[in-house]
């Protein structure tokens, strides 16, 4: 009866360890970046601006443009998710052909404005970097832009 009773905990034991590593396992795959994500325009060691070894001065003349630009992103990305709400709508609500190309070239703007600004702002940061660093930075770019999963032009940093 002894032994029944130690087979049947050991058992148990070892059901619950094997829920808890499992579990464990699951969720430190599932947490893990893509192989390809990480390599696309992540330097491993933080902000891409550390990877290009700014000095003092050069940090100092990136961070305000870097804010404002990340600020005029955010509320461009806003501007978008919420014609993207009203588009489904639209659409499910069957509304007229004329509302729903309306909206769409309204979305197309905003898309071109981002476009436009993500463009502008590569052009100022290159003026900030010296010759090494633009290579790096371009090569980076170069990298991002190869790889699936990311977008520069898209804020939500998503795939359609």
């Amino acid at each position: 009866m002894r032994s029944n009773l130690l087979a049947g905990i050991l058992i148990l034991s070892l059901t619950i360890n094997a829920a808890v590593i499992g579990t464990l396992g699951y969720h430190y795959f599932m947490k893990q970046p893509q192989r390809d994500s990480l390599s696309c325009f992540s330097t491993g060691n933080g902000h891409l601006y550390q990877s290009l070894g700014l000095t003092g001065g050069q940090l100092e003349r990136m961070g305000p443009l870097a804010h404002a630009f990340h600020g005029q992103m955010d509320e461009m990305k806003a501007s978008v998710e919420q014609k993207k709400d009203l588009l489904i709508d639209l659409l499910q609500r069957g509304e007229e052909p004329d509302k729903i190309d309306a909206l769409r070239r309204e979305l197309a703007s905003i898309q071109d404005t981002i476009q436009k600004e993500v463009i502008s702002h590569i052009a100022d940061i290159k003026q900030i970097l010296n010759s090494n660093q633009q290579e790096q930075f371009f090569r980076l770019m170069r990298q991002s832009m190869n790889c699936t999963g990311t977008s520069m032009s898209s804020p939500s940093g998503g795939n359609r």
